[in-house]
C-alpha cells in the first residue's frame, strides 16, 4: 500500500535511521528543491538532499502541522524557525504502490527563508 511510506516517512524524521531512509527511497526518485531549477534524479542523490535537509531543518522546532492525503501521496505543511526567521513550508510527496518514495518536493516561504535555507543547504551539502 503507497501510504505505507508515509508512515515511513514520519519515522525517519522522528529516528533519522539514514539506512530506512535509503530503504524508503525508490532507485528512480526525485527531488525537487525550492532554490535548485532542475529535479534531482537517482535514489543517491535523494538521499544526498534529503539527509542535508534533515539535518538543516529537523532540528528542535520542526513540526508538521498539516497533513492532506492522496491515493499515493500526502501534503505535508512544516514549520520551524531557525536564526531567528520563521519557516513555512510543504512537503509533496509521491510514493509507489510498494511504498517507496517516487518524488519528493519541498516549497518553501518566505523569500528571507528561501535564501537561508539556500546558504545553509548549500554548506551542508559540501559538508556531505
Amino acid at each position: 500500500m503507497a501510504l505505507n511510506g508515509l508512515d515511513a516517512w514520519y519515522s525517519f524524521m522522528k529516528d533519522h535511521d539514514r539506512a530506512a531512509l535509503w530503504e524508503l527511497l525508490h532507485p528512480d526518485a526525485v527531488f525537487e528543491s525550492p532554490v535548485v531549477h532542475t529535479p534531482q534524479v537517482g535514489r543517491d542523490i535523494v538521499f544526498k538532499y534529503l539527509t542535508a535537509a534533515e539535518k538543516v531543518l529537523g532540528g528542535p522546532g520542526f513540526t508538521y502541522v498539516g497533513e492532506w492525503r492522496s491515493p499515493n501521496g500526502a501534503v505535508l505543511e512544516f514549520e520551524n524557525e531557525i536564526e531567528g526567521i520563521k519557516l513555512n513550508g510543504v512537503d509533496i510527496i509521491t510514493f509507489a504502490d510498494d511504498g517507496r518514495i517516487t518524488n519528493f518536493k519541498v516549497m518553501v516561504r518566505p523569500l528571507k527563508a528561501i535564501n537561508l535555507l539556500h546558504r545553509l543547504m548549500g554548506e551542508q551539502l559540501t559538508r556531505q
